[in-house]
């Protein structure tokens, strides 16, 4: 497996699909670091050489975008900011509920966790005969 600041890549993805395992790297920026070090997209990620996997390391710590830890880290600040002045959409993360404005009666699943809450008709069974 090939190591790209600390994450592993898998082997037999193409290139540009492996780079998105990277946390903050999506597809377009993986094309675009890429096409930048001029390696082909469609090359799996076992057949780099030592020297691309170098080139495309420097490149992406040269860029000084946030990836990994660091990112996770602002996104969480950013929603602790939130929460603290008492916004809206910082209220919406405490109570772990869509914080940008899909309905909730139905299709809120992802955030509330997969609650399925089925009500029956609400008529009581008749008694058994004795």
């Amino acid at each position: 497996m090939v190591r790209i600041l600390g994450v592993d890549i898998p082997d037999n993805k193409n290139i540009d699909v492996s780079l998105t395992y990277i946390y903050g790297i999506g597809p377009s920026l993986a094309k675009k670091f890429l096409q930048e070090v001029k390696i082909d997209p469609h090359k799996k990620s076992k057949n780099l050489t030592s020297e691309e996997i170098n080139t495309l390391k420097e490149l992406i710590e040269k860029k000084a975008i946030k990836i990994e830890g660091d990112l996770k880290r602002e996104i969480k600040a950013n929603i602790k900011r939130l929460i603290e002045i008492n916004a809206y959409r910082g209220i919406r993360h405490i109570r772990k509920l869509p914080a940008r404005g899909q309905r909730t009666k139905t299709n809120s699943r992802t955030v509330r966790g997969n609650v399925r809450k089925t009500v029956g008709s609400g008529r009581r069974k008749a008694a058994s005969p004795t």
